[in-house]
């Protein structure tokens, strides 16, 4: 089965080492132009590229699949599927018709729930008990395509979206190594998505700030929901201090926002009278540290109000 991958972060990693692992001919990797980033804003190449590179697969980056040399390129290759792992780009119709056995999608929900750009963390961020990955046959929607293969699992209570995201980059890579042979032999009958739909949009740092005033377990999950990026905050002080973990607490509060144990963590009481236990903070310009280390540097009292 001759492939085209197409992906670009860390996540998408694990499916094309599968591929390779399994002697796979991935002729062709697509993925996002190198970008910018840390403080020196140097150009650096997205993780899959990396990964083609160490493996003599020849890498394409173009700005946009809409042209027809981007077409041309794909239909001269000649796979016979292009899989799909958080591309990050919208194929079009003329992309989609190319391959005998269309495209595939590995996406990061139980679809139709959670469509879009960022199905782990929401799933965290909503508080879900469970999530999964779908390996989907892509059509010109968002995420519509008939289903050719599910893998649920359970979300821990005090999971974060970056470990939530390590533990499915792995399951979507086992689930699809294990689908291709059956779509090769035609042993797959795609089902058609069912059940109520929702839109997964983009993470940014307006979700960050923490409101005291809503529930402990809305917090918490807000907490491990935004983390590692863009990761949720409060104000300590006067000053504003990255929240990194918490664990609900079974002490009982009062005033939203108040703290009510200074320690091996800090406790403080939510809107709903609950309360989360802080473990890891990080103030600006500091590391990261344990919630002792924290208040033996910092100025932070039984009685004081977060977020003012």
């Amino acid at each position: 089965m001759r492939i085209v991958f197409m992906g670009t972060p860390d996540f998408a990693v694990p499916c094309l080492q599968k591929l390779i692992d399994n002697n796979y001919d991935v002729a062709a990797v697509f993925t996002q132009p190198d970008k910018k980033t840390g403080r020196k804003q140097l150009l650096t190449p997205p993780p899959v590229k990396i990964l083609a590179q160490e493996n003599n697969i020849p890498v394409y980056q173009p700005n946009s699949l809409k042209n027809s040399d981007a077409a041309q390129i794909i239909k001269d290759i000649n796979p016979d599927i292009i899989i799909v792992v958080a591309y990050g780009k919208i194929l079009p119709t003329s992309v989609l018709s190319i391959p005998k056995y269309g495209c595939v999608n590995v996406h990061a929900s139980l679809l139709p729930k959670y469509r879009g750009a960022a199905p782990i963390q929401w799933a965290v961020l909503n508080g879900d008990s469970e999530t999964g990955v779908c390996i989907m046959q892509m059509d010109e929607g968002l995420d519509t395509g008939d289903i050719l293969a599910v893998e649920k699992t359970a979300i821990g209570i005090n999971e974060t979206s970056e470990q939530l995201f390590d533990r499915l980059s792995a399951i979507g890579a086992e689930a699809l190594i294990n689908v291709l042979p059956m779509i090769e032999k035609g042993k797959i009958k795609p089902e058609k998505q069912t059940g109520e739909s929702s839109y997964a949009s983009m993470i940014s740092r307006d979700l960050s700030p923490i409101d005291w005033h809503n529930s402990a377990f809305e917090i918490h999950n807000q907490i491990r929901g935004l983390n590692s990026w863009p990761g949720a905050y409060t104000v300590i002080g006067g000053k504003q201090v990255k929240i990194h973990s918490s664990l609900l607490s079974d002490k009982q509060g009062s005033v939203a926002g108040e703290v009510v144990f200074v320690g091996n963590v800090i406790t403080v009481s939510c809107g709903d009278g609950n309360c989360i236990d802080i473990t890891e903070l990080q103030p600006a310009g500091k590391k990261k540290m344990d919630s002792k280390s924290f208040a033996a540097g910092n100025k932070i009292s039984v009685g004081d109000i977060l977020g003012s």
